[in-house]
C-alpha cells in the first residue's frame, strides 16, 4: 500500500503495480508529458541539473528512475565516454524507449537497467553521484527511495534530485494550480488512447509531494548533510543537491 506523506491532502495510489502499469501505457507519449508539466522547460531544468553535479574522475553514476533517459543521457555527454552512467527504472516500456534513444547517441556510455528505486540491486558506496529527475515523487515509499539512493552512493557523493514544485508568488501560484487541475487533464484526454487517468495522477502526484524545505529535510532525516535546494522557474521545479 502506498505510504502518504504528512503533508498529503490527498491520498494518491502509488503502489508499484499501479504506477508501473501506467507508466508503461504513457511510455510513446510521456517525453511530451513532461513537457506539458513544465510548460516545456524540462530540457532546461535537465541541463541546469547536470552542471550542478560534481563528477570527479571515472567513477560511475546513477540514474535512479531514469525513465527515457534524458538525464542520463545529457550526464554522459558531459562526464565523457569514459565515466559509466546507469540508467535505472522498473518499467520496462520507457528503458525501451531511452535505450532508441542511446542508440541514436553512440558516444554515450550510459546502460540500462530494470530496478525498483526502493530495492535498487547495487553494492554499497559504488555510485559518486545519484541523480533522480520527475520520479522521486512516483516512489511509493519516499523514504525508502532516498534511503536506497544514499545507500548506493559514496562517502563524500552527491545525491541530487530535480522534481517539480508549486510556485508560491501570488498570480503565478493561481495560474499554475488552474492549469495543472483544469487546462493539463482536459489536455492529456486528449492525447490519451489508454490510460486517461494518468493525465490526472501525474498533475495530482505535484501538488500532493513535499517540496522545498519539507523535501529538503527529508533528505537530511534519510543520510544526507549539507542539503540545499535552488527553486527553478519561480518554483515550478526544484533542485535539491545533498552530500553522504
Amino acid at each position: 500500500m502506498a505510504t502518504v506523506d504528512a503533508t498529503n491532502t490527498k491520498e494518491l495510489d502509488k503502489s508499484n503495480a499501479r504506477v508501473r502499469e501506467m507508466f508503461r501505457q504513457i511510455a510513446p507519449r510521456y517525453d511530451l508529458m513532461n513537457h506539458l508539466l513544465s510548460l516545456n522547460i524540462d530540457k532546461r531544468w535537465r541541463n541546469q541539473t547536470v552542471s550542478r553535479l560534481r563528477i570527479e574522475g571515472n567513477a560511475p553514476i546513477l540514474d535512479v528512475c531514469t525513465g527515457t533517459g534524458d538525464l542520463a543521457l545529457a550526464i554522459s555527454r558531459r562526464a565523457g565516454a569514459e565515466t559509466p552512467v546507469v540508467g535505472s527504472d522498473f518499467c520496462h516500456a520507457m528503458l525501451a524507449i531511452g535505450d532508441q534513444k542511446r542508440k541514436q547517441q553512440p558516444e554515450a556510455n550510459v546502460n540500462f537497467l530494470e530496478a525498483d528505486a526502493q530495492h535498487l540491486p547495487f553494492d554499497d558506496n559504488q555510485f559518486q553521484v545519484v541523480t533522480v529527475a520527475f520520479g522521486l515523487r512516483n516512489v511509493a515509499d519516499t523514504d525508502r527511495g532516498l534511503q536506497e539512493m544514499v545507500r548506493v552512493c559514496r562517502p563524500g557523493g552527491q545525491v541530487v534530485v530535480l522534481e517539480f514544485s508549486q510556485p508560491t508568488a501570488p498570480g503565478l501560484k493561481q495560474a499554475y494550480q488552474f492549469y495543472f487541475k483544469h487546462a493539463l487533464p482536459r489536455i492529456g484526454q486528449m492525447l490519451a488512447r489508454n490510460d486517461k487517468s494518468a493525465y490526472q495522477y501525474l498533475p495530482e502526484s505535484v501538488g500532493s509531494f513535499p517540496c522545498g524545505q519539507a523535501l529538503a529535510d527529508r533528505m537530511q532525516q534519510n543520510g544526507l548533510h549539507d542539503v540545499k535546494f535552488t527553486p527553478l522557474t519561480f518554483g515550478v521545479a526544484t533542485i535539491y543537491e545533498g552530500i553522504k
